[in-house]
């Protein structure tokens, strides 16, 4: 029983016992009362009749009359005459027809009222000759004792509602802050970790400080070790100049980019190279040179910026590059870059000048293509002069283009026909064993056709507004298939599903519906929504964990340390993107910060797993950074 029902069944118990207990000394105190009053009534008119018969001289027949009289124009039960020795000489008796009351029976048999008669002595001069009894109904007693019951019950029961009103209050006051210290301690169990205000009821006060100074002890210790972390990651990651992606991770990014199954499967890459470094550097002086590169880069974030997934790096001395890939907002053309940094060199009086190259690069092509490709157009760029642009030409594509409206009816054709498949790419702990399947999902878009990959079709598909529709339908057919063979699996949610307010109460109604399967789903968002849009990402954990599911991050690292509430997200696991996992056995730096990350996640109780990995030996040097699973084209090969 719950300490709130205990303490209105106490309050309960309470009022029922101060009722009962005030209605019956209430009722025996009044019945006393109206006890003495008959008998000092019956007292008094048996004196009174004794008198008056007293002066009849013993007519027996005059004595009746009186008596008769008397009996008549009274409220009396008996009114009766006995000699000296104690013989009934005449005796009036009610019947049992008349002098009917207004009290139940029940109740006059439940509270019996005593009527004490009257005895009084009758004589005639000094001769006795007998004494008068007289007994008063005892109805009208009953009567008063009734009403007055009635009133004095209803009275208590108001009382008793007054005072259940003001105990309602008290215990609301009880109540409040007791479930916010409740939903707290839910809460560290789910490991989301909120603060609640201390209420004013002392012994909670004292357990509420203690469990927020918990807290505040966690969420300090996590922005130490989210400190560390992110100077790990730049350590690891970046160019100490200028604070963009050195080479190796630039191309990891790259390559993460080029391999993915979701995102817009297309995109751009430029080649930035400020020209003659060496005789800027010889001219300006070293000092000068660095904060021009400096301001070169701030130049490609400026431009970048509101780009979702934009990697930018700098290869070597004067070469930069950007690879862009959005399906929310256009890409900046190359020719902004130039003509950005052309005012910012006017402004600065420095003659310097860059030139760009650009190629278009779509999902499966070869890093290598791509990046001959930027090359080329970037060497013919440098040959026409200071801020040239230059795209490289590819071969056009074979694929239709298609309109909107086409690709609504192809889209709503493959949900309404239930042509989805999903992929299954084993997920593996330290021991090989599988964790769960990821399960990418693809659509057949045209009838007897090939199942098409997400960068196919999810731009048009977020274009059109059936992104929520395909999530659930993805999540409808994991949940079949898991009641088919039990295994566990993952699919990914966009996080465009959960700006729509319909989204996560149909997907609760699905994993409802299924409970078991439920508990072998795996949901993971990205870690941009994380960020974008983090009280919908901890909505969903509080939705959807109570069933089962497990809910997690993925593509994460980049800006993992930026989440600032992480450790109330509620979250079970995050995987960490290929483009930060991917070469660590030969990085030392990479591993350090791989190694801090997991350390970090490992405290908020979640489990990490790394994406994409390569190579055989990163499997085992992740095993030795505390990695708790692992994915990609290398688990087929161990």
């Amino acid at each position: 029983m719950s300490l709130i029902r205990q303490i209105w069944l106490l309050l309960l118990t309470t009022l029922l016992m101060a009722f009962l207990g005030s209605f019956a000394v209430w009722m025996v105190s009044a019945r006393g009362y109206l006890e003495t009053q008959l008998r000092l009534k019956n007292a008094d008119n048996a004196q009174s009749l004794a008198l008056n018969l007293s002066q009849l001289k013993g007519d027996m027949t005059g004595m009746d009359l009186m008596a008769s009289a008397m009996f008549d124009t009274g409220f009396y039960q008996r009114v009766a005459l006995r000699d000296a020795n104690g013989r009934v000489l005449f005796e009036h008796v009610v019947s049992s027809d008349t002098n009917k009351t207004h009290a139940p029976a029940w109740f006059a048999q439940l509270v019996p009222v005593v009527s004490a008669p009257g005895v009084a002595q009758v004589s005639d001069g000094w001769r006795a000759l007998g004494s008068v009894e007289v007994v008063s109904h005892a109805g009208f007693a009953h009567d008063q004792l009734w009403e007055g019951s009635l009133k004095t019950a209803t009275w208590l029961a108001v009382l008793g509602a007054l005072a259940g009103v003001a105990a309602t209050f008290g215990v609301r006051g009880i109540r409040e802050p007791l479930d916010a210290t409740v939903d707290q301690a839910q809460a560290l169990m789910e490991r989301r970790f909120i603060t609640v205000v201390e209420p004013k009821v002392p012994e909670l006060a004292r357990l509420s400080r203690a469990m927020n100074e918990v807290v505040v002890r966690l969420k300090s210790l996590f922005d130490e070790q989210a400190s560390q972390v992110e100077l790990l990651r730049q350590q690891a990651h970046c160019d100490p100049l200028t604070g963009l992606s050195h080479r190796r991770h630039f191309m990891a990014q790259l390559q993460a980019q080029l391999d993915k199954e979701e995102g817009s499967g297309s995109g751009v890459l430029y080649l930035i190279r400020l020209v003659d470094l060496v005789g800027i550097n010889r001219t300006l002086g070293h000092r000068a040179t660095d904060g021009l590169l400096q301001r070169l880069a701030q130049v490609l974030n400026g431009v970048s910026r509101g780009v979702a997934g934009a990697a930018k790096g700098r290869l070597n001395g004067g070469d930069f590059a950007v690879c862009l890939s959005s399906v929310d907002v256009p890409l900046p053309q190359a020719e902004h870059y130039a003509d950005a940094l052309r005012r910012v060199f006017a402004e600065q009086a420095v003659s310097a000048s860059v030139v760009i190259g650009a190629v278009p690069w779509s999902r499966g092509m070869p890093v290598a293509q791509v990046l001959a490709a930027a090359d080329s157009a970037l060497a013919q760029a440098e040959s026409r002069g200071a801020f040239a642009v230059e795209s490289a030409v590819l071969p056009e594509s074979s694929a239709p283009v298609l309109g909107e409206d086409e690709w609504r009816r192809r889209l709503a054709g493959a949900l309404s026909e239930h042509r989805l498949q999903l992929m299954r790419f084993p997920v593996v702990d330290g021991l090989m064993a599988l964790v769960h399947h990821e399960c990418p999902l693809r659509l057949q878009l045209e009838p007897g056709g090939t199942f098409e990959p997400a960068a196919r079709w999810l731009p048009m598909a977020l274009r059109c507004g059936l992104i929520s529709q395909i999530d659930e339908a993805a999540v409808g057919l994991a949940l079949d298939q898991i009641a088919q063979d039990q295994q566990a699996r993952g699919v990914n949610l966009s996080p465009a599903s959960l700006a729509d307010s319909s989204f996560v109460p149909r997907l609760r109604a699905r994993l409802a519906a299924s409970p078991e399967a439920a508990r072998h789903l795996w949901l993971e968002v990205a870690e941009a929504a994380a960020i974008d849009r983090f009280d919908m990402v901890r909505e969903l954990c509080k939705q959807l964990r109570p069933l089962g599911a497990r809910i997690g991050l993925e593509h994460a690292g980049e800006r993992l340390t930026r989440i600032e509430f992480l450790f109330e997200a509620g979250l079970d696991y995050v995987k960490l993107d290929a483009s930060v996992v991917q070469g660590v056995a030969q990085d030392t730096a990479r591993s350090a910060f791989v190694s801090a990350t997991v350390g970090m996640l490992h405290g908020l109780g979640l489990q990490v797993f790394a994406e994409g990995v390569n190579e055989l030996a990163d499997i085992q040097a992740l095993r030795q950074v505390g990695i708790d699973g692992v994915t990609g084209p290398a688990v087929k090969m161990a």
